[in-house]
């Protein structure tokens, strides 16, 4: 079994069908929504894990595009620099996936498993000390 995160987008006409059930029934695909935004008849965007065996991982994707979805694999990720940190906690105000959050002694902790890059954390960092990274 492997796991994928993957971006998909989504044109206005395909955003109201049901394309997360195909994957399951279809495909043996299991998934994990970490961040959407959809709406009947509108553009929308869904990241999302895929876990499944690669063939079907790989049929599915196929599936997607066929179906006119935008799909990426996102291979980026968010790097923290904990030495450089001070735990201000800014970026835990925008991370909507819970990935960054202070602990009980108001230190910075890191969930990368959570994680679905939007990279509004970079943004809000004071400090600098998180970064995209392209990479496996």
């Amino acid at each position: 079994m492997s796991t994928i995160k993957v971006r998909l987008v989504f044109p206005g006409e395909t955003a109201s069908r049901p394309i997360t059930s195909y994957l399951i029934q279809d495909y043996n695909l299991i998934f994990n929504i970490l961040q959407a935004r959809i709406e009947p008849g509108r553009p929308g965007e869904l990241v999302m894990e895929l876990e499944g065996e690669e063939v079907d991982l790989q049929n599915g994707l196929r599936f997607l595009e066929r179906e006119g979805i935008g799909v990426a694999v996102l291979s980026r990720s968010i790097q923290w620099d904990s030495e450089s940190c001070v735990s201000c906690g800014a970026c835990t105000a925008v991370c909507a996936s819970g990935a960054l959050h202070l602990d009980a002694d108001a230190k910075l902790s890191f969930d990368q498993e959570k994680c679905v890059v939007c990279q509004m954390c970079i943004k809000s960092c004071p400090m600098g000390v998180l970064h995209l990274s392209y990479g496996e």
